[in-house]
């Protein structure tokens, strides 16, 4: 049996539904964290003497530790209060954009982002089976969205503002930023987020055994699919916004926030339809992201074409979060911690996996092949999406064998 996670059904409704803003929140300042070298990739690459390629490791590399950090930090945390977790890995946080702020080269970067990673695994991990354990079962939907709405908010506020920082203040002082907010994140946790206990802690054991579940691996591998193929092209949308589109760079930071705000429209459309079809909401989001290289790549070279593109990523993107955790719960309603975990560190592969894989062939081919490589790889999460909505609709077991 997994871990029994005791809901804290005892504080007041009000309360606990700022708890999940909360916890909403530091989703929020995790993700801003990890994302704010897309914004800011040329910036640094150049402040850093460093490729685009190079730079994106800042991305890659956090996100490949947060997989291997998200199952360790559940197994090591064994019966600790989740609050305590929690605070512990925010003031981590703290510390690790102090010292991306101050890194003096790459090296240095990368050291500071090694820690990001394991605030990353770690955060995620803890903050996707709790809306469970602070709302109703009527309101678990909501909750979920506003937790993994830190994820789409990140995009509307984080990036978009790291790059007009970077932009007018230098990379680092977004850095800077970064570290105050989530002084602030860790103070409003503090006041506002109840005793999380457990009963019993979880082993590796339980892992293997819940990976026996196709769903589970369906989930896992659809994950790994979407994941990967929006950060091959998304770690570069600023050089392909200012190369391919031929945007000013006064645009970027713009075009960023309308991506961001189609995100959250998306993140919240996600959350009230995923807990009656989730399949076939999985099948809505894999198609968009499929379109999108391919818009990029037919109008992409003109201004609301690249435009029109950036929407429907967002549109489609901010659904992914949310709709993968909520399949993820449905699959394993007994053993949500674990398969929060396991869906977080598969989640970081892709975003580690993406990163680098686009970074190589941006490097030695260019913008372009990135895309079709980009698409072929969401072509096959829409196939994936297609079989597990067909059987949805059929009521039919799901068979994946890996």
């Amino acid at each position: 049996m997994s871990a029994e996670l005791k809901p804290s059904a005892v504080a007041p409704e009000n309360s606990l539904w700022m708890a999940v803003i909360c916890v909403g929140l530091a989703t929020f300042a995790v993700v801003t964290t990890e994302m704010l070298p897309v914004g800011l990739l040329t910036t640094m690459a150049e402040s850093l003497n460093t490729s685009n390629g190079k730079a994106g490791m800042a991305i890659s590399l956090p996100a490949l530790l947060a997989a291997l950090f998200a199952p360790f930090v559940v197994i090591a945390s064994g019966g600790t209060d989740r609050r305590i977790i929690l605070r512990w890995l925010l003031l981590l946080l703290v510390i690790a954009n102090i010292a991306s702020a101050l890194a003096p080269g790459i090296i240095s970067l990368l050291a500071a982002r090694i820690l990001v990673g394991f605030c990353m695994g770690g955060i995620w991990a803890i903050a996707g089976g709790l809306s469970s354990r602070l709302v109703t079962a009527q309101s678990i939907g909501l909750a979920t969205a506003i937790v993994f709405g830190g994820v789409a908010a990140a995009s509307v506020v984080g990036v978009p503002l790291g790059a007009f920082i970077g932009d007018y203040a230098g990379w680092r002082w977004a850095f800077g930023g970064m570290a105050l907010f989530s002084v602030l994140v860790l103070t409003l946790h503090w006041i506002f987020i109840p005793a999380l206990p457990v009963t019993h802690s979880v082993s590796f054991r339980q892992f293997v055994q819940l990976l026996q579940n196709p769903r589970v691996r369906a989930g896992l591998v659809l994950t790994l699919l979407l994941v990967a193929g929006h950060f091959m092209a998304f770690t570069f949308v600023r050089p392909l916004l200012l190369d391919m589109a031929l945007f000013e760079v006064k645009w970027i930071g713009i075009l960023l926030l309308v991506y961001g705000i189609t995100g959250v429209v998306g993140n919240f459309l996600t959350g009230i339809v995923t807990t009656r079809r989730a399949a076939l909401t999985l099948l809505a989001i894999s198609l968009g992201l499929m379109f999108t290289p391919l818009l990029f790549l037919s109008i992409g070279h003109y201004h609301t074409g690249s435009g029109a593109a950036l929407i429907l990523w967002g549109l489609a993107y901010g659904g992914v979060s949310v709709g993968l955790m909520s399949w993820m719960m449905e699959a394993a309603p007994r053993a949500i911690e674990i398969a929060t975990s396991l869906y977080v560190g598969v989640f970081n592969i892709g975003i580690a996996g993406g990163s680098w894989f686009g970074g190589q062939i941006v490097d030695r081919f260019g913008l372009v092949p990135n895309l079709w490589v980009t698409a072929a790889i969401l072509t096959a999460a829409a196939l994936l999406s297609l079989y597990l909505s067909l059987h949805e609709r059929k009521n039919t077991p799901v068979t994946l064998k890996l």
